[in-house]
């Protein structure tokens, strides 16, 4: 866990702001309803470290809150939040990924989902160029990846098709592990490799696009990859809750193939802050961005090698049509004047 740290000039002008509008800094911070430090997780790409500052920013400087940014990931968060009620928030929880941990947490009651992060909901699955989807009309599915092996085999995977796989403790990394032995890709000449991080398999995806090569593996959206570098996703079977909630099971006995549930992202929060803290409860249900904006805003960031903090200041300096929306008048003047 790291402390945001408020510079002066901040704080300052933030004061100031609420000077302009006739509050004493006690009102100010008196707007944040939630007695505790507020933690929020930083999940390991760019889209939801991108939405931790954008929270951390409006309820640090908007509503006078305490915040830390706390390291994350789809799983572990996931866990920590229904064991430890802890972190406050998860701005992008992808909950089809850790279906079963959420599931258990909607029956103890301990966290919430406060609005979809994407207005049209995620998209996860299994992609492939658009080049190469064209130069083999045959593969269209995650089926006819069984005759397609020696297309994808690399000078490092001993003669077996390369499967990239999701990055070690994604949520993705257990489905997309249990979908490959439903498949039985391995009895038709597959490997699956794990690009051991997020920004490995963002960089593979690069890098064999810009070569013109095949490339096939797990990604998910919206992101400025599938934008970018034109990915296709291959078809799978409809959606079965039954299979696919097996599925979320590390080494599933039995796991059988099903389509990848419609991406359900979710604002996730401990329960305590919709109990204690209406205005803050309130701005976080509010929460939600257009995907369109997010492809945007991530293939600028990736362009100019941005860091989330910096894709979250491009964000509200530009997009205040879509963040005021979220919040009461003053608390955007707050927000305006911390830029």
């Amino acid at each position: 866990m790291h402390k945001i740290q408020r510079s002066p000039a901040l704080l300052g002008a933030a004061l100031l702001s609420a000077a302009a509008f006739g509050l004493s800094p006690q009102a100010k911070a008196a707007e944040c309803d939630y007695d505790d430090t507020i933690t929020i997780a930083e999940m390991t790409w760019l889209s939801a470290g991108t939405f931790a500052y954008v929270a951390e920013k409006i309820l640090a400087d908007g509503y006078g809150c305490d915040v830390d940014i706390v390291p994350g990931d789809t799983v572990p968060t996931a866990t920590s939040m229904l064991t430890k009620s802890e972190p406050t928030i998860a701005p992008e929880l992808w909950v089809s990924t850790a279906q079963s941990i959420w599931d258990e947490a909607q029956e103890k009651g301990n966290i919430y989902k406060a609005t979809d992060i994407f207005a049209d909901g995620g998209k996860e699955g299994w992609w492939i160029p658009d080049y190469v989807a064209e130069a083999n009309p045959g593969l269209k599915s995650v089926e006819d990846l069984k005759d397609y092996s020696e297309l994808f085999v690399e000078v490092a995977s001993n003669g077996q098709g390369r499967f990239y796989g999701c990055p070690p403790g994604w949520g993705c990394e257990i489905i997309t592990n249990n979908l490959f032995r439903a498949l039985n890709l391995e009895d038709h000449n597959w490997e699956l490799f794990s690009p051991g991080s997020g920004a490995n398999l963002k960089a593979s995806y690069a890098r064999k696009v810009t070569r013109g090569q095949p490339i096939v593996g797990y990604y998910w959206g919206p992101t400025a990859v599938i934008g970018k570098y034109n990915l296709v996703r291959l078809e799978m079977p409809p959606y079965n809750a039954e299979d696919f909630t097996e599925l979320t099971v590390p080494d599933a006995p039995d796991p059988q193939v099903t389509g990848w549930k419609k991406g359900d992202v979710a604002v996730a929060v401990v329960t305590e802050v919709r109990e204690s803290a209406p205005h803050v409860a309130d701005f976080l249900a509010k929460m939600s961005y257009p995907n369109a904006l997010v492809n945007q805003l991530l293939a600028w960031g990736d362009d100019n090698s941005a860091s989330p903090e910096e894709v979250a200041e491009r964000f509200l300096e530009n997009h205040e049509d879509v963040w005021t929306q979220w919040v009461p008048s003053d608390v955007a003047d707050n927000v305006r004047a911390s830029l």
